[in-house]
């Protein structure tokens, strides 16, 4: 039997740490469970989307006339159906939002900035129908030049994106117009006198290139509104209460008409925590007074949905012979898209935060290029900054004689160190993953001939935010838990199960179900790894007011007061002699009583959810190098984290191997190709390749539990640290089997064979 931690507290625990079966399990098998496109509706029509065949033109004009008066056509819009928005960021849950770009990004407005941005959109009877109308509409435009690199983005001379563009960050603030949205800086400490004192100094360059999320699942959704504005809207997202705020802020509709119901997700990974078709379904819906369905196409979610940035970086580090680092550079320059808004600041913030330094200065910029305005993709630009220091601080142990992970204890982040970015951890487990991973019998395991291994470590500082839950205690004593945060990962398991503990009654007595946005108050968007550990919070909290609810009952029943009866093992019973001799009540005999002492049960939470604990995590992998071909394998693989407490340990480790696949990919294959016209060459899983079963070996996992103290059971997310020691751990690999460093993903065959010719060729890379 499991026990609970959290708050310093030790309790048994009856499902909280097992391996209970997932409620979604049976309708995600059998295929009942709703994706976002499987819905349908009565007297529903289809809309589609135009999309700029262009990286960069100005919209002189655009001829809808042929397309409405097409048989069949029941709506066209352009970007005249949203309203204007100004450049004032506004508030929606957590996120400060530039709904002008936003706006923009659903729709152009005068001016399209990739290739794939939507330009207009009909609704009609058919597909067939809406196919060819879309081809009718006349779009002209002048072709503009267009940048796709972010290096050459920031040159002078660059064709500019946004001649209102002038750069944030930077004192005084330019009058010249750019591609540089902000520049931002980090520091503590003097980093020169820093590097003064080292006995060897690494300097690289690093490049990575966007990649997509890769969720199997497109883009879809379904919008009906009806005469009188009421709006019902069924999606595919992280986030329904944000959608709701992106399209009421879009349309100028009412929240309050505005119903949104997250679907089952096939994927989303952050990038679905935005809006491409929602508000356009909504907007044709509203025309066409039918229900629209969208659903894009897999070269259209290429195309013009957000993957993450691609970057160019510098990282500079120092180290005495003893290994210790005395000082950490970094200078990060993160591709936008077409639209402000990388993730360079977590990238900056997480770049050094595995190391207690004390110097560290980190500069960054966030650049717009024409390219899809980029979107979240797991612990956002922490694997692109981490992967660059990673590779640095491997190079370092190689130069010195030390061994990787000695050389990461001695540096290691603990409780008590204060990150460069601000706050002071708590108890956190990198030396544990650390001392894990050395002690693993991976680690020790021989290696063959053009085999390496590499290591890495990563961190994530989780987030918390708005949560609601509520807990309906049914008449037979069966309970229903309502949240309002989407399932992506497993958290209707661990919500279910954490509420079983609480309120000690029996897992398949608890129904997990995800709300509706009229149903409960506003609920932040599952990322950030949040979702369990606010769940849990609230769930608690929620799970405390049923009980002390149903302690009245029962105090009423029995005669006495409410301090005279407690709550133990899902029974309300006299808290001593004094106060009585009533035999126990469940919550079972409390539901059937209900009726008699006040009504219906319930217990609800709405709160903020804060204390979110960073994670840390150790890589470890093997590969093998094919010389004459440049194909990199991998041979093992094995990840450490930390979970706080893993609620189900089966969805952790789920979560483990899924970031390590992901990060496999991103760091051998995974990269968008644009041509010399500016348009994306690889638009499908063919050209576009993400890891298969193939691809891959079983990865193991450790899971390494530190508690935190601020969570009831020691929560702390997980989600988001699988992903970012992958690229460098297999860079590391691939440079101590072949004795060449790499510094640029992805490491595709053809790159890798070009590296050991050169090698072969000239000496050292």
């Amino acid at each position: 039997m499991a026990t609970g931690q959290g708050n310093g507290q030790s309790r048994k625990l009856k499902y909280v740490g097992t391996r209970a079966p997932r409620p979604d399990g049976v309708d995600k098998v059998t295929g009942r469970a709703k994706f976002g496109a499987d819905l349908s509706m009565p007297n529903m029509i289809i809309g589609k989307v135009l999309r700029s065949p262009h990286a960069h033109a100005r919209i002189k004009s655009i001829d809808t006339s042929k397309a409405e008066a097409l048989a069949g056509v029941k709506a066209v819009i352009t970007s005249a159906a949203f309203r204007k928005q100004s450049t004032e960021l506004l508030p929606a849950g957590e996120m400060q939002v530039n709904y002008h770009d936003v706006a923009r990004n659903v729709m152009a407005n005068d001016k399209v900035l990739y290739d794939g941005h939507a330009v207009a959109a009909v609704a009609a009877t058919t597909s067939a129908i809406a196919d060819e109308a879309l081809a009718l509409i006349e779009v002209d435009y002048e072709v503009l030049p267009h940048v796709i690199d972010v290096v050459d983005a920031m040159k002078d001379g660059a064709p500019i994106l946004h001649e209102d563009m002038f750069t944030d960050g930077v004192d005084p603030k330019p009058t010249k117009a750019s591609n540089v949205a902000k520049r931002l800086e980090i520091a503590v400490g003097d980093v020169e006198a820093g590097f003064g004192q080292a006995d060897v100094v690494v300097e690289r360059e690093f490049n990575t290139k966007p990649v997509h999320q890769g969720y199997i699942e497109p883009h879809a959704c379904i919008a009906s509104v009806s005469e009188d504005g009421q709006s019902e809207l069924w999606c595919t997202t992280q986030g329904h209460y944000v959608v709701r705020a992106h399209c009421s802020r879009l349309l100028g509709m009412d929240i309050s008409k505005i119903r949104v119901t997250s679907s089952e997700i096939g994927g989303g990974f952050g990038g679905k925590t935005v809006v491409y078709l929602e508000p356009v379904a909504l907007a044709l819906s509203a025309r066409a007074a039918q229900p629209v369905k969208m659903a894009m196409t897999r070269e259209e979610v290429f195309r013009a949905s957000g993957p993450t940035s691609g970057a160019n970086m510098v990282i500079k580090v120092g180290a005495k012979k003893d290994g210790t680092i005395t000082a950490g550079q970094a200078l990060l320059h993160y591709q936008a898209g077409a639209f402000a808004g990388s993730p360079v600041q977590p990238g900056a913030m997480c770049a050094f935060a595995p190391y207690d330094l004390e110097n560290v200065q980190v500069t960054g910029y966030d650049v717009v290029t024409n390219r899809p305005k980029v979107a979240a993709y797991r612990a956002p630009g922490a694997p692109i900054s981490e992967y660059a220091v990673e590779a640095v601080i491997d190079e370092i142990a190689d130069k010195i004689g030390m061994d990787p992970i000695d050389l990461r204890l001695k540096n290691a982040a603990k409780e008590g160190t204060r990150a460069a970015y601000g706050p002071k951890f708590g108890p956190v487990g990198l030396v544990e993953t650390l001392e894990a991973t050395r002690d693993h019998d991976h680690y020790k395991a021989p290696l063959g001939k053009n085999q390496g291994r590499g290591v890495a470590s990563g961190f994530w500082f989780n987030i918390g935010g708005e949560t609601c839950v509520t807990i309906n205690v049914n008449e037979d004593g069966t309970v229903n838990v309502l949240s309002g945060t989407p399932d992506i990962g497993g958290s209707r398991a661990s919500l279910a199960m954490m509420v079983a503990d609480e309120l000690g009654i029996e897992l398949d007595k608890v129904r997990p179900i995800i709300a509706d946005t009229a149903s409960l108050g506003f609920t932040f968007l599952t990322g950030g790894s949040r979702a369990t550990f606010s769940n849990g919070l609230a769930a608690v909290e929620a799970a405390t007011n049923a009980k002390t609810e149903m302690r009245g009952r029962a105090a009423k029943y029995w005669e006495i007061p409410i301090e005279a009866v407690e709550w133990e093992d899902g029974h309300v019973k006299p808290a001593g002699s004094n106060a009585g001799d009533f035999d126990p009540l469940s919550l079972a005999d409390l539901a059937k009583l209900a009726n008699k002492t006040g009504g219906p049960i319930a217990g609800h939470a709405q709160i903020n959810a804060q204390g979110a604990a960073p994670s840390f995590g150790t890589h470890l992998v093997d590969v093998e190098v094919d010389p004459e071909t440049g194909h990199v394998e991998i041979l093992r693989y094995t990840v450490a984290q930390d979970a706080g407490k893993a609620i189900h340990p089966g969805y952790v480790e789920g979560q483990f191997q899924g970031g390590a696949v992901q990060g496999i990919g991103w760091a051998l294959n995974e990269e968008y190709v644009y041509g010399d016209d500016g348009k994306l060459q690889n638009t499908g899983f063919l050209d576009y390749r993400i890891p298969v079963a193939s691809d891959v070996p079983m990865i193991d996992t450790i899971i390494v539990e530190v508690s935190n103290p601020t969570h009831p059971y020691g929560v702390r997310g997980i989600g988001e640290t699988p992903i970012i020691p992958p690229m460098a751990a297999i860079s590391n690999a691939v440079s101590h089997a072949l004795d060449i460093r790499f510094s640029d993903l992805p490491m595709s065959p053809p790159k890798v064979l070009a590296a050991i010719e050169a090698s072969n060729g000239a000496g050292d890379d």
